[in-house]
Parts: C-alpha cells; structure tokens; sequence
C-alpha cells in the first residue's frame, strides 16, 4: 500500500534530523531574548542540549536592528521606517568545517511623533515578534541541514 502526502505539518513541528537531536547551544549573549528563544524552541522540538564539546554546535551571532526611512511627513519628519532585525547563526559538527546561515526579517512601521510613548511600545512589541520569527526561522532551518 503506498501513502501519499502534501507534506503539511502543525506549525512549530519540525522533523530535526537524528544527528542534531543533543545539540550544544552557544551565543555571543546567552542571557539575551533569542538565545532564550532558540533555547526554548530546541526544548519544544524534544532536541537535548550540552555541554560537551562532541556534540553538534548551534552558535548564535549578534543580532542586529536596522531601520532606514521609507517616507517622510511634509514637516520633513520621518513617516515611515523599515525595519531589517538580522541574527547570523552556525552549525558545526566535530572535525567538519561549520555552515553559516542568515535571518533577515523585514517590517514596516509608521511613526508619528504625537504618540511617541505608544509607539515606542509598539515598536518593542515588533522587535519581540520579530525575534521569535527568528528563532522559528532557526530551527526550521536546523531541519533542512543535510548531514553527511
């Protein structure tokens, strides 16, 4: 009898491949937000983590927010922003050189300046969502590595 499939699966439930299920977790701030993201993430995923130096290593660079201006008031004062949260991450197993990867999350987000005690609220809100799109990307990533 042969199955078929669309390949669905319940969002957060990621296949990890066998040799990444012990994991030794690392990060340039591992007391920052997205090291306790990714943390989490790797616990929801049933993936172990230690600290021996045989296992497969996850190392989290910094993460980094940019914003650029999209358009501006008539005042001259900015209107509008893109915000570009980037993290650089590695995976490397022992005696294999590590392979690198990039998350780069966009958002849109509208300033004005008569609300800025909201707005700043608003915008450490989207800096939290997008760290947890981040992390999210990172594990979903953890599940396409090809191990040789």
């Amino acid at each position: 009898m042969v199955s078929a499939g669309c390949g669905f699966h319940l969002k957060g439930d990621y296949l990890i491949p066998e040799q990444l299920q012990t994991l030794r977790l690392e990060s340039s701030d591992e007391y920052g937000e997205l090291h306790r993201l990714v943390s989490e993430r790797l616990r929801l995923s049933d993936i172990e983590m230690v600290t021996g130096d045989s296992a497969p290593r996850l190392w989290l660079g910094d993460d980094n927010l940019e914003r650029s201006t999209l358009s501006l008031f008539p005042s001259g004062q900015v209107a509008e922003y893109e915000l570009i949260y980037s993290v650089k991450f590695a995976v490397g197993f022992q005696g294999k050189p590590s392979q690198s990867f990039d998350v780069e999350i966009r958002r849109d987000y509208l300033d004005d300046p008569r609300t800025a005690l909201a707005k700043n609220r608003e915008l450490d809100l989207l800096l939290r969502e997008m760290r947890a799109e981040a992390a999210d990307r990172i594990i979903r990533t953890l599940s396409s590595i090809k191990v040789q």
